[in-house]
């Protein structure tokens, strides 16, 4: 293993069901997985990566997505230098419960740079969520970036992580957070 010099906490959030813990195996095992059992809680990744030159290991929190854990998701939140929000490109409502995930993530950093993730985008034939909707919710909550991802086929995946990794690295050495 590679000496790291930058150890980043990130959050993927987003309502259950979206594809949060199936982008991550992705991410990890490079694998499409059809059968995830419910996040009870959290769940954690750690992945190391060379980002510009710099060896980074991102220790990746994935919290479930269902009502009943979102109590603790602010005590987990602690620490975290950015987040994934994420939502199904085929169900219009986890679009609309982002401003929920993204109130949560920044409870405690308010300049916490989020990213979204439109997910499921093989499922071309159902998508129900435009560009011209997520690209609002991303300028309405103030999120970086938007971009399309599926675990099917690996698109967007390891995009989301890298592109995440490089704006805390950059805002950072910027002296932008707090």
């Amino acid at each position: 293993m590679s000496k790291q010099s930058l150890v980043l906490k990130l959050l993927t959030v987003g309502d259950g069901g979206v594809g949060k813990t199936t982008l991550l195996h992705r991410y990890k095992e490079d694998e499409f997985i059809t059968n995830t059992q419910m996040t009870l809680g959290v769940a954690f990744v750690v992945q190391e990566v060379n980002i510009d030159g710099t060896m980074v290991m991102l220790q990746i929190w994935d919290f479930g997505g269902q009502e009943q854990f979102r109590f603790m998701l602010q005590r987990y939140a602690l620490g975290a230098r950015g987040a994934v929000v994420m939502f199904d490109l085929t169900r219009l409502i986890s679009l609309e419960h982002i401003e929920e995930w993204v109130n949560i993530c920044r409870k405690d950093n308010p300049n916490l740079p989020l990213i979204l993730v439109g997910t499921k985008l093989d499922l071309d034939e159902h998508i129900m969520v435009g560009d011209d909707l997520a690209l609002e919710a991303k300028e309405q909550y103030n999120l970086f970036d938007y971009i399309k991802a599926s675990s099917k086929t690996g698109e967007g995946v390891h995009e989301t992580f890298s592109i995440l990794a490089r704006k805390i690295i950059e805002l950072e050495k910027a002296g932008q957070r707090r």
